[in-house]
């Protein structure tokens, strides 16, 4: 998806920049030319900030995602996948492992959920980073109890891992 993306925007970096943050993000556009997340609106302002463009470029990619029939069933179509609780698990009682592996090697959450199932412990939440936003993407697990040092060196053996970090 995002290769087809880049192509299209490969003449205008400060919208793909645009772009990127609100794949990131979930932030979507209405038919109506809205900037939305889920139900709330955002101001071009707003994103334009984030990403540090003027708002006219933000003004130009929404148009230009509305013209172009890929785009618009992509932006009108994503929604954002709810909270992330990894940065938020300590105050939670939470605990988050994360993994680096190659991103093309399937099976690495099966194998880290098998690991962590062994051990009676229930994963909250799974995030996979998409390797092509992500440059060092991780797959982030909250746990609801934290893993045994057995459970971590048994998911360091997992082909394909590179590391694992917990806290």
């Amino acid at each position: 998806m995002w290769s087809r993306i880049a192509d299209k925007l490969e003449e205008f970096p400060a919208r793909l920049k645009i772009i990127r943050l609100m794949i990131e993000y979930g932030i979507g556009v209405n038919e109506e030319g809205k900037i939305v997340v889920g139900p709330i609106e955002i101001p071009d302002t707003s994103l334009a900030k984030a990403v540090g463009v003027d708002r006219r470029v933000v003004r130009k990619i929404v148009e230009q995602i509305l013209e172009d029939e890929n785009l618009k069933r992509i932006f009108t179509g994503i929604r954002p996948a709810g909270a992330f609780l990894a940065p938020i698990a300590k105050e939670l009682g939470l605990y988050v492992v994360e993994i680096r592996a190659d991103p093309t090697a399937p099976g690495i959450l099966a194998e880290a959920a098998k690991i962590i199932a062994s051990e009676g412990i229930s994963i909250r939440q799974a995030v996979a980073e998409d390797p092509e936003l992500f440059p060092e993407p991780k797959l982030i697990l909250v746990l609801e109890k934290p893993l045994s040092g057995d459970g971590l060196n048994k998911m360091l053996k997992i082909p394909r891992v590179k590391s694992v970090t917990a806290y």
